[in-house]
């Protein structure tokens, strides 16, 4: 993991967001224009939301979750620290020091090595 600090404030846009177990069925709809690597998906229990292509078995159609996911993003303030956790087509998954978790957008984030690059300049 590495620690990184939020340069640009970020508020959940989603409040239901889909969330699913390995195995689950989710039908497919389009893909994101600006996240191309996302498509929008719909779980069993009726929720929707943005879900990486590496995370099912196909990109159209019904798919099957190869892995758990939840689209859950992060409400974080610019300034914060956070541990970033993985990386997901211009997404970071991310944990504040409160404990809370999800994801936020990569262009929001600078690592520490980048933090310290620009104090230097």
């Amino acid at each position: 993991m590495a620690r990184a600090t939020l340069i640009r404030s970020y508020h959940t846009q989603y409040q239901q967001p889909i969330a699913f177990s390995a195995g689950e069925t989710v039908l497919l709809g389009e893909r994101d224009v600006e996240w191309t690597e996302f498509i929008w998906a719909t779980d069993v229990r009726g929720s929707s939301g943005w879900v990486h292509q590496r995370w099912l078995d196909r990109d159209h159609g019904n798919a099957t979750a190869i892995r758990d996911y939840s689209a859950r993003e992060l409400d974080a303030e610019a300034g914060e620290t956070l541990e970033l956790i993985e990386e997901a087509g211009g997404w970071w998954w991310a944990q504040k020091n409160d404990g809370a978790s999800g994801w936020l957008p990569a262009r929001d984030v600078a690592n520490e090595h980048d933090v310290m690059e620009q104090d230097r300049s």
